[in-house]
């Protein structure tokens, strides 16, 4: 099964990914993580978004290849890539469906204050799940950026609410 693991900034996406691993003994795959170890390190002041967003569909194309390699072998993947827009959402579907896959989607429909609170305190303590730092404009720019799934996306999916 392939879980996709859906909530703005600060929601929690990759606390519950590690809940959901510890019931199911799945893979997490957290794109921050990623960008931290495999980007961060070579970008410049003056890249921005689409920098990001390149780097990130190159990412995705290992994996896809390594959650195809655990699908086959019984394992669940529990994927924690942000998915803010629908069509990224829908890349995943289709690749699941192309391949056969179970897919489930978990929506963290969380406030913005709770948000908030969280994302400055994990910039503040540097804890288990911090990779970088989120400013406060980063914060507003996804409030604006994220698509919430809507009712029928969420058919067959799990919702997390405060």
């Amino acid at each position: 099964m392939i879980h996709l693991i859906v909530g703005n900034t600060g929601a929690g996406k990759t606390t519950y990914s590690t809940e959901l691993k510890s019931k199911n003994n799945g893979i997490i795959f957290s794109i921050d993580k990623w960008n931290k170890t495999l980007f961060l390190a070579d970008k410049k002041p003056t890249d921005g978004l689409e920098w990001f967003l390149e780097r990130i569909d190159r990412a995705e194309v290992m994996i896809m290849e390594l959650v195809t390699q655990l699908e086959n072998a019984k394992t669940d993947t529990i994927l924690d890539l942000g998915f803010s827009k629908l069509a990224h959402r829908n890349k995943f579907r289709k690749f699941a469906d192309t391949n056969g896959f179970e897919l489930r989607i978990h929506f963290l429909d969380i406030s913005k204050e709770t948000r908030l609170k969280r994302v400055m305190k994990r910039n503040s303590e540097k804890g288990e799940t911090f990779e970088f730092e989120v400013s406060q404009e980063n914060f507003d720019f996804m409030e604006n950026w994220f698509e919430k799934p809507s009712e029928i996306e969420m058919q067959n999916g799990i919702t997390i609410v405060e």
